[in-house]
């Protein structure tokens, strides 16, 4: 998977497309990332005690990893990432500027 654990994504398509955000967490064996603040959904729970009240609780669904394109820190556009072998040590490499993404 060309994105990671760290790096600022922008939605290419769905319903929060053109937007911007931090993923949070990766599932790379089904190809999803979770994304800061992107992708919301609103859970609502019941109540478990008599007396309480139930509430609505808000959180970042995972979206499939091919609906976001990696920004590059550098140049700070969307970009196709190219793997380049470096030393032994593969790394990801931005199309459009050419610099080493870390």
């Amino acid at each position: 998977m060309n994105i990671k654990t760290g790096d600022t994504i922008k939605i290419i398509q769905g319903k929060d497309r053109g937007k911007q955000g931090k993923v949070i967490q990766v599932f790379g064996a089904d190809n999803r990332i979770v994304v800061e603040g992107l992708n919301t959904l609103v859970k609502h729970l019941k109540t478990r005690k008599q007396g309480e009240k139930g509430q609505r609780v808000q959180f970042s669904a995972p979206l499939d990893a091919s609906n976001a394109m990696l920004i590059c820190p550098k140049c700070s556009k969307p970009t196709r990432v190219r793997h380049e072998v470096h030393d032994g040590k593969k790394t990801r490499v931005c199309q459009k500027c050419h610099v080493t993404i870390e």
